[in-house]
C-alpha cells in the first residue's frame, strides 16, 4: 500500500492541478498567477517542512541541494504557463492534458532507458504501442 501512495498523491494533486488551472481568469495576467500559485506553495512547503526534517538540520539538507532542483523550478515555469495558456486558448481539459501527458510519457521512454538505464518488457512495449495509437486516434 505505501507503494501506491505517491503516486495516488500525484493523480489526486494532478487532478485539482488541471481543475483550478482551468478556473483562473482569462483576464488575469498569467505571469502575477504564477507568482501567486509559487508564493503560495513556498509557503505550504514551509510549513510541511519541519515534519520532513526529522533526524537531520536545514544546514544539512541545504548542503544536498545540486543543480536540478534549481532546473526543476525553471522547467516548472514552461509546464504552468504552458496549460495556462493552453486553457485559455481553447483546450479541453480532458483532451489538453490528456495529449500532454501522453507525449511526455513517450518522450521519457528513451530518456529514461538511455539516462537511467531503465528497460521495457515487451508488455511495456505494447502499452506504448496503444499510447501511440490513442495520440493518433484522439488528434483525429
Amino acid at each position: 500500500m505505501v507503494y501506491y501512495l505517491p503516486i495516488v498523491l500525484v493523480i489526486v494533486s494532478n487532478v485539482f492541478y488541471h481543475i483550478f488551472q482551468k478556473m483562473i481568469p482569462n483576464n488575469v495576467n498569467p505571469m502575477l498567477s504564477l507568482i501567486i500559485t509559487y508564493i503560495t506553495a513556498a509557503l505550504l512547503s514551509l510549513i510541511i517542512l519541519p515534519w520532513c526534517m526529522k533526524d537531520t538540520s536545514l544546514a544539512a539538507e541545504v548542503r544536498k541541494i545540486n543543480w536540478a532542483s534549481f532546473a526543476l523550478g525553471a522547467s516548472l515555469i514552461g509546464l504552468e504557463l504552458g496549460f495556462l495558456l493552453a486553457y485559455r486558448v481553447g483546450w479541453n481539459i480532458s483532451i489538453g492534458s490528456l495529449i500532454a501527458n501522453t507525449a511526455v510519457s513517450l518522450l521519457l521512454i528513451p530518456i529514461g532507458i538511455l539516462l537511467f538505464k531503465e528497460t521495457l518488457s515487451i508488455t511495456n512495449i505494447i502499452g506504448v504501442l496503444l499510447c501511440v495509437s490513442g495520440l493518433f486516434l484522439i488528434n483525429k
